[in-house]
C-alpha cells in the first residue's frame, strides 16, 4: 500500500489489537490505526478487513469501516456542513468532513447548499480535498469505448434534450430523453450503455443497449421471470406501463418488442390474462 491508496477502500491485515482499536499493516504507509468504534468481535490479529483509508482531524492516516459518499477521483453531490474563513466543509459520511478550499470553489459555496464535488489528493497540502471546479478533472484523456460498453454514470444536470452526465468519473456525456425509459434525476448514479463517442469525444449513453445486444438483453429477464414463476406471468402487451417497468425496468414499448420476438420464436404463448412459457418435451425451459 502506498500514497495512491489514500482515499480508497482496500483490504488490510490486522497486525495487533490494542486498547484503542487495531493496528493495520499499511505497507509503505506504515502502521495505520483502526479506531475502537469500528472494531467487530471477529476482528483479531491476522484478520483482513475492508477499510477506507484517509486523514483524521490531526492529519494522521487512519482507517474506517464506513463508506464515504465519495472516494478519491470520484464525483458526488454533497451537502454543505459549514462555511468559514478558510473554506467549506462538506458532509461525506465520515467523522471528519471533506474540506474545499476557496481556490477550489467555482463560485462561493453557501451554507445549506448541495454541490457537485470532485474528491482528489492534493499534493501541495498532502491531504484529501474537494473541488467544485469539476470541468478541469474531466475529458483529459481520449475516450476508448465500444458501442454497448457498460459504464457508470452520474446525472449532473437537466437539459432540454435530456440530461448531462459524468461517465466513469472521467468524461462528460449526454443521456437523451429518447434514450431514457426510466425516471432519472440529478444526483442519481446508475449503469448505462455507450451509444456512441462523438467526433468531439463527448459520449452519448443510453439506459438500454443497442442492436442485437439490446434484443437479447430485453428477452433474458422475461424468460428468467417465467422460469422462476412456474412458467407464467400476469402481464401482456396491454398491461399498465408502470407495472411493466416495476417488474422488468423496461418501457412498455421495449416489453412489447421483446415478447413479440419471443412469440415469433415460439418460446411463449400470449393469452388474455398473461404470458406462458412454451415447454418442450424435455422441460428444458424450466429446468436449465
Amino acid at each position: 500500500m502506498d500514497i495512491e491508496s489514500i482515499g480508497t477502500t482496500t483490504q488490510l491485515p490486522i497486525l495487533r489489537v490494542i486498547e484503542h482499536g487495531a493496528i493495520l499493516d499499511g505497507g509503505e504507509l506504515g502502521d495505520i490505526l483502526l479506531p475502537q468504534r469500528y472494531m467487530q468481535p471477529e476482528f483479531e490479529e491476522g484478520t483482513v478487513v475492508d477499510v477506507f483509508v484517509y486523514f483524521d482531524s490531526e492529519d494522521r492516516i487512519v482507517a474506517t469501516t464506513e463508506t464515504p459518499f465519495v472516494k478519491r477521483n470520484q464525483f458526488a453531490f454533497l451537502d454543505v456542513k459549514e462555511v468559514n474563513r478558510v473554506g467549506a466543509f462538506m458532509e461525506w459520511g465520515l467523522k471528519k468532513d471533506l474540506f474545499i478550499p476557496f481556490r477550489e470553489q467555482k463560485a462561493n459555496i453557501k451554507d445549506g447548499g448541495n454541490y457537485l464535488v470532485f474528491c482528489y489528493y492534493d499534493e501541495e497540502s498532502s491531504r484529501l480535498v474537494g473541488s467544485t471546479k469539476v470541468e478541469k478533472f474531466l475529458d483529459n484523456v481520449i475516450p476508448e469505448f465500444e458501442r454497448n460498453d457498460i459504464v457508470d454514470i452520474l446525472i449532473v444536470e437537466e437539459h432540454e434534450i435530456g440530461h448531462r452526465v459524468i461517465v466513469n468519473d472521467l468524461f462528460f456525456g449526454m443521456l437523451y430523453a429518447s434514450d431514457t425509459f426510466a425516471p432519472v434525476h440529478v444526483g442519481l448514479k446508475m449503469k448505462a450503455y455507450v451509444k456512441k463517442v462523438r467526433e468531439d469525444d463527448k459520449i452519448d449513453v443510453s439506459l438500454q443497449p443497442d442492436g442485437v445486444e439490446r434484443i437479447a438483453s430485453q428477452q433474458d429477464p422475461i424468460i428468467a421471470y417465467l422460469k422462476h414463476n412456474d412458467g407464467f406471468m400476469p402481464l401482456t402487451d396491454k398491461s399498465d406501463p408502470e407495472l411493466i417497468y416495476e417488474t422488468f425496468q423496461m418501457s412498455k414499448k421495449t416489453f412489447k418488442r421483446a415478447i413479440g420476438v419471443l412469440y415469433k420464436a415460439r418460446r411463449i404463448r400470449i393469452g388474455d390474462n398473461g404470458i406462458r412459457l412454451v415447454m418442450n418435451s424435455q422441460n428444458e425451459d424450466l429446468n436449465d
